[in-house]
């Protein structure tokens, strides 16, 4: 007896657990949903592909050409050039030395006590 040319179809039998329907996750940069094809994660943070540019230049990056510091992502021309510039991270990038915030934290700490 033969059969594979049956017209008796068994039903397919799909897993309950399985579902199409995926957490939609929204871009760090412009906020708006981003779909699978073009999700970039840098850092723990998703991004559109064309929204990963660099802080300084706005130049599209990549997973091979960004740097990041403190949740501001540059690519690695400027990263270098913003470092050299104060000799510094923190100068170079517009903050405040964490000198000056320990001297401030000490001068909190000595009128506290006193």
């Amino acid at each position: 007896m033969d059969t594979r040319n049956t017209t008796e179809e068994k039903p397919v039998q799909r897993s309950k657990s399985f579902s199409f329907k995926t957490p939609k996750e929204v871009c760090s940069s412009c906020e708006k949903t981003v779909y699978p094809m073009e999700r970039l994660v840098a850092n723990n943070l998703v991004f559109h592909s064309t929204c990963f540019c660099c802080k300084h230049c706005n130049a599209k990056l990549s997973l091979g050409t960004f740097a990041a510091l403190q949740g501001e992502f540059y690519c690695k021309p400027h990263y270098q050039q913003l470092f050299k510039s104060k000799g510094n991270y923190d100068e170079g990038f517009g903050r405040k030395q964490h000198k000056e915030l320990w001297a401030s934290k000490e001068t909190d700490n000595i009128t506290k006590t006193a």
